[in-house]
């Protein structure tokens, strides 16, 4: 037990930034990013790539350009050539996906084995013993959030938000949206492959299909946070990111472990999850009218 909790707090630290990423794009700038899926196999394709080259430090700061450029793409599709934000995210995933099996040597996928990364360079300094990996992600995931918080709360996060909330209003106070939603969306692409550089390095493999339904289970992340958490404040969104990666993760280790279903099967699962987290809150509403409707006939009889 106390394995599937280490694994699910390692996991859920590595994939809380891209439900962090989610949370920024499509709850706070109201956009349906859909370059999620490449940018994340992005990121794990620069960072695999550098530290094969020896630099694993200096692969996860580029793999966080390279997912800005990525980000930048799109935003520069969607707000000068007028593609609508769903298609722009496509039409960037598609170009991804040849930029990286470029970035990966033209192959579809690169291995670390006996290669150094910032797991083992962090391992070598005797902190955390066997939970390494589960700090040293936990410190970059909580220092992220707190970064974007603070982000936020500036004047040029608060007109992200703005743009997000009322785009009309932001055009009316003399606020490019074009700009606004240029800066978000590379922030958020940075910390998809941000992401993917972690996940790279901690999985020593880059894989081109590795990102397939990321964007998905990020959003399922999130929701499941929220519902737990809520979102009222810019805080408890933040932090609903990283406890519902968390809680997923654990889910998801509970039934490997159980051997519930076969590994064959995982995918079914991870649509079952997915698809119940994202309706939970349908569900809730539905049975809270229930109650109600059943409260008021026990009233009038």
């Amino acid at each position: 037990m106390l394995y599937i909790i280490q694994t699910a707090l390692e996991l859920g630290f590595l994939y809380a930034l891209v439900a962090m990423a989610l949370f920024l794009s499509y709850r706070i700038l109201d956009i349906a990013d859909l370059t999620t899926d490449g940018c994340f196999v992005l990121g794990a394709a620069v960072s695999v790539t550098m530290a094969v080259a020896g630099h694993p430090f200096l692969a996860v700061p580029a793999a966080m350009i390279a997912g800005m450029a990525a980000g930048f793409v799109t935003a520069f599709l969607q707000t000068r050539l007028g593609v609508p934000s769903i298609l722009a995210g496509i039409v960037t995933n598609m170009g991804l996906y040849t930029i990286n099996l470029m970035v990966m040597g033209w192959s579809a996928n690169v291995s670390l084995l006996k290669t150094e990364t910032i797991f083992t360079l962090f391992e070598s300094t005797g902190i955390g013993g066997s939970w390494h990996e589960a700090i040293l992600a936990g410190f970059i995931t909580i220092l992220m959030a707190v970064l974007l918080i603070l982000f936020l709360k500036t004047r040029l996060g608060l007109s992200i938000r703005a743009t997000g909330d009322n785009l009309d209003m932001v055009r009316a106070s003399s606020i490019n949206p074009a700009f606004t939603i240029t800066v978000g969306l590379c922030i958020s692409n940075a910390l998809t492959a941000l992401s993917g550089a972690m996940v790279g390095q901690y999985q020593n493999a880059a894989d081109i299909n590795g990102g397939t339904g990321i964007v998905v289970i990020g959003l399922a992340c999130l929701i499941i946070g929220e519902t737990v958490l809520g979102r009222r404040t810019l805080i408890k969104g933040a932090i609903a990111t990283i406890v519902g990666s968390i809680i997923y993760r654990l889910i998801y280790a509970i039934v490997l472990y159980t051997k519930i279903m076969p590994v064959q099967g995982l995918r079914l699962i991870t649509a079952i999850i997915v698809a119940l987290a994202i309706a939970f809150p349908t569900i809730k509403n539905w049975v809270l009218f229930q109650k109600r409707k059943a409260f008021a006939r026990k009233g009038g009889n």
